[in-house]
């Protein structure tokens, strides 16, 4: 039974919004109550905005049904529409994760750990699928700041207070999406 009333997205959505509609988004789609039409059209709305985009990839990437593992076309052509937005926060989510794996791997929290190498996959996993422009771009600025101490990207690691093996695990995570499709 499809659900005739839409997910509406506010225009001045915040942070939290985001997540809470993310969150009725994919229990509707788990339950499958919506039309491609709509999941796409409501993806769209919530990442158009950085507050709705956030939310949305926080509730997406941490969620733990497996359905989140594979996104369809419909979740991919969503996330198309906001190339600019989507890619820069992909980008920060891949290394943001896979440094925070780094953390909890040393403070033996398997289960925070293995989330965070979750979200970091199906970050990289993103941003293989939807072959931006902008994608390839960032991949390497992130990747050649990661490496070298230095540039665009030199800032935002500094800011986390990434160590030597955390940016080593964010230039792992990274240089497959370098030789990706992501053209």
């Amino acid at each position: 039974m499809f659900n005739l009333s839409p997910l509406s997205v506010p225009e001045n959505i915040t942070f939290d919004q985001g997540m809470e509609i993310t969150q009725t988004l994919l229990n509707k789609i788990e339950e499958k109550q919506l039309f491609e039409a709509e999941i796409e059209k409501v993806i769209a709305e919530l990442v158009k905005t950085q507050n709705g985009a956030r939310g949305f990839f926080v509730t997406y990437l941490t969620d733990p049904r497996p359905c989140c593992d594979q996104p369809t076309a419909t979740i991919i052509d969503g996330l198309r529409t906001s190339p600019k937005i989507v890619s820069e926060l992909l980008v920060k989510n891949v290394a943001m994760s896979a440094a925070m794996a780094v953390y909890h791997g040393r403070q033996n929290n398997l289960e925070m750990e293995q989330s965070s190498q979750r979200v970091s996959q199906r970050s990289a996993d993103l941003i293989q699928q939807l072959n931006l422009p902008i994608l390839r771009s960032l991949v390497q600025q992130l990747f050649d700041s990661a490496t070298t101490g230095e540039g665009t990207y030199q800032e935002f690691l500094e800011r986390w207070g990434y160590d030597l093996e955390q940016r080593a695990a964010i230039v792992k995570v990274l240089e497959p999406l370098l030789g990706s499709n992501c053209e």
